[in-house]
């Protein structure tokens, strides 16, 4: 075996150089190391690559497997039946299941609901009053999971759901409990105020909740409604049964983990990037209005600059820093190096990202690149690659859209501080670290007629 270099440092001063500045790690030891380095993790060794070729063969070489063991413990609540830590025939089967059809009526459905509740959101900040953009996207993102995906509108139920959601993932970003998930000997219920007894209470109520919630729509099936609870009650196993209560409970936390953190990070820093560049702002802006009075949803989500300016925000901040781990079944060869059995492959996905050969200037924020080329899936992948891609993808995508068109459209921010915003780790994502503080400066005015847009033109 040749291992590829990699730094000598122990694993928990490399941690603790890793949460004091991730990115800025990151692009010490890329730059040192280069295109595929090796990291010790106990006895372990993972190996990183950022080369898209590297990347290419991780995905697609047969010796090389995504077992749903290496996942497990990254989404707490979907134990061992959830898409994380299911593999073959039936993780492919279920991920479809998790991948709804975004076209036609639903699609528009979804998106007025979105947009609306928005502004229901951004209306209750007061003008002119500082307010933190990380925790309110947070709300956002809270509200379209329990309206769009569980098919909530307000009554006892929203609140209760809403409310165990915010305290779980509140309760899963503590140091505290990432530790206690880290060593299996402190997972001990030694009642409701010991971390691991609060984390079984807090999943025991979410699951008699969410059994609660299934049960009644299995007892009163509605065929016309278009949430995604209800799609998933109603969907049939990979042998063609219909999925169990604990199937449809298990398949839940990829969207409420990944959709309230991952959104809600993606879209501060949008809102980052959009206002600390004017000419992108403005850019943006005249393609918006180019829609007119009426913004419709679908219109929003075919915008050219508005998709590129979401793909450079993925890119110079992507929701997560590498691909889900990998491992080699047999020995094989990477990039001129001979891996052994069990070595954990990983692709890097911000130093791809970062890359001079594909994105010169890549600390500069361009959403031009995205126009003046494509991206493969090896160069371009914020949302991992292969059969571990996030299969929220193209939903987020849709989400972020509408939220920014929204906000952008009908008001008029500004950031308060001007010192540069930086990431911190959120379970797998790297949301601002101050929260991103703006103020709302004033309503917006639409032009009532589509004003002509060409893109380049500012």
């Amino acid at each position: 075996m040749q291992l590829p270099p990699g730094p000598k440092t122990s694993t928990w001063l490399l941690n603790l150089q890793f949460a004091a500045d991730p990115f800025g790690y990151m692009d010490a030891i890329g730059k040192r190391y280069g295109d595929i380095f090796t990291i010790m993790v106990g006895s372990t060794p993972v190996v990183i690559v950022s080369n898209p070729q590297g990347i290419k063969e991780i995905f697609t070489k047969k010796e090389i497997i995504s077992p749903g063991e290496l996942n497990r413990g990254l989404s707490v609540l979907d134990a061992h039946n959830g898409l994380l830590s299911i593999d073959g025939l039936r993780h492919k089967h279920r991920r479809k299941l998790l991948m709804p059809p975004l076209h036609g009526e639903r699609m528009r459905v979804h998106g007025q609901q979105i947009c609306a509740l928005t502004e229901k959101v951004m209306n209750e900040r007061a003008i002119g009053k500082p307010f933190l953009v990380f925790p309110t996207m947070q709300v956002i993102a809270l509200q379209v999971i329990l309206e769009v995906l569980f098919g909530l509108d307000n009554g006892e139920r929203y609140k209760q759901i809403g409310q165990l959601i915010f305290s779980t993932l509140s309760f899963l970003r503590s140091r505290l409990t990432r530790i206690v998930f880290s060593f299996p000997y402190l997972q001990q219920d030694l009642g409701r105020w010991s971390p691991w007894g609060y984390y079984l209470r807090l999943r025991q109520e979410f699951d008699q909740l969410v059994y609660t919630e299934i049960n009644e729509r299995r007892e009163q099936p509605e065929r016309s409604r278009s949430d995604i609870l209800s799609q998933l009650v109603f969907a049939q196993d990979e042998t063609g049964e219909s999925l169990t209560n604990r199937d449809v409970r298990d398949l839940l936390p990829s969207f409420i983990i990944a959709g309230r953190n991952t959104e809600a990070s993606a879209i501060a820093w949008a809102l980052y990037w959009i206002h600390k560049k004017p000419a992108v702002r403005d850019q943006l802006l005249q393609e918006l209005d180019s829609l007119g009075e009426c913004l419709d949803p679908i219109s929003i989500v075919g915008l050219p600059y508005l998709s590129a300016v979401c793909n450079e925000v993925l890119r110079i901040n992507p929701i997560q820093i590498q691909t889900l781990p990998r491992r080699a079944e047999s020995p094989i060869e990477l990039m001129g190096y001979e891996l052994s059995p069990g070595t954990i492959l990983r692709g890097g996905i911000y130093l791809t990202h970062q890359r001079e050969d594909l994105y010169p200037n890549p600390k500069e924020f361009k959403p031009e690149r995205f126009l003046e080329r494509q991206f493969s899936p090896y160069e371009f992948l914020p949302f991992g690659g292969g059969a571990r891609r996030c299969p929220g993808e193209a939903f987020g995508l849709f989400e972020m859209k509408l939220v920014l068109a929204t906000i952008l459209s009908r008001y008029q921010l500004a950031l308060v501080d001007t010192k540069p915003e930086r990431p911190m780790r959120l379970g797998l994502n790297y949301a601002p670290a101050r929260g991103l503080k703006m103020v709302i400066v004033g309503q917006r005015q639409r032009p009532a007629k589509p004003q002509q847009f060409v893109v380049g033109s500012v």
